[in-house]
């Protein structure tokens, strides 16, 4: 779904082995042939196994097998074997983990969070902020993919969503609304959202005719309201909740009539529990 360059994939290996495998070198282990083996101590979505498989190769291992990114495997299961010199294998052992470890822990709360939603809404979209860890954007919106969300907005380049920082420098709501056809006119294949905090003037952006409000920290009880008087305004406007919505809450939010829940606690989960095992052959 998502690739990563080859000068990407090097720096995942120069990170942890920027002059090799000292310990390797040292016991003089480089030349002997082994066979490593990956699997999950807990049911997880895999993400990652795609570039995992391209850091083997490059290492002169080869890859004997692998499930692909998206696919969920239960515990004790392998997931993925490469075989090769002791040395390729070790140096990388703890670059892919990591990687596997991390962005599989991603997509299967993002899988968790997707299904809780789907149970109360099947329409309503779960979708990630911009706000990835830095450095990590392809790696964790893969993830985020892979368990079955979407990225809410790539970056400022893509997408038209006016904040209160915006109506600022504007001089005030009035001035916004004044624009809006112009904005319309001058990005006519861009949808155009507002952020607001306040359901009075998600109202009024409504009667203006934005295409879609975003809610920023409304609680359940004060967005369902909210949502109901826009629906009766403009049945078609496109609602959006943002602003603290996590596991243990997005059911509740899913409830309350808007259409897509935007969040950034996808990227900061805890990494899949995952295990590797070589063995000299």
């Amino acid at each position: 779904m998502i690739y990563l360059s080859d000068e990407a994939i090097d720096r995942i290996i120069a990170e942890d082995a920027p002059y090799g495998d000292l310990t390797t070198w040292a016991l003089d282990l480089g030349g002997k042939q082994g066979v490593m083996r990956y699997y999950s101590r807990e049911a997880a979505v895999l993400c990652g196994t795609e570039e995992a498989s391209r850091i083997l190769s490059k290492l002169g291992a080869e890859v004997h097998f692998s499930l692909p990114s998206g696919t969920w495997t239960g515990p004790g299961e392998t997931f993925l074997e490469a075989a090769g010199p002791a040395e390729a294998l070790h140096m990388a052992w703890k670059a892919t983990q990591n990687l596997l470890e991390c962005c599989s822990g991603i997509a299967s709360k993002t899988k968790r969070v997707v299904d809780q939603v789907k149970a109360v809404n099947p329409a309503v979209a779960v979708v990630a902020t911009r706000k990835s860890f830095p450095g990590t954007k392809q790696l964790a919106v893969k993830a985020v993919l892979c368990g079955g969300a979407f990225p809410h907005r790539l970056g400022l380049s893509e997408s038209l969503l006016v904040f209160a920082e915006h109506i600022h420098f504007l001089g005030g709501l009035e001035e916004l609304v004044r624009r809006i056809p112009e904005l319309k006119a001058k990005l006519p294949e861009k949808k155009l959202i507002v952020e607001t905090d306040n359901a009075e003037t998600a109202l009024a952006l409504c009667r203006a005719g934005v295409d879609a409000v975003q809610f920023d920290k409304l609680t359940p009880e004060a967005l369902r309201a909210a949502a109901a008087s826009l629906r009766a305004v403009n049945p078609g406007i496109g609602l959006l909740a943002a602003g603290g919505i996590r596991e243990e809450n997005a059911a509740e939010y899913a409830a309350t009539g808007v259409d897509a829940l935007v969040t950034t606690s996808l990227f900061f989960a805890g990494p899949a529990d995952m295990s590797v095992h070589i063995t000299p052959v």
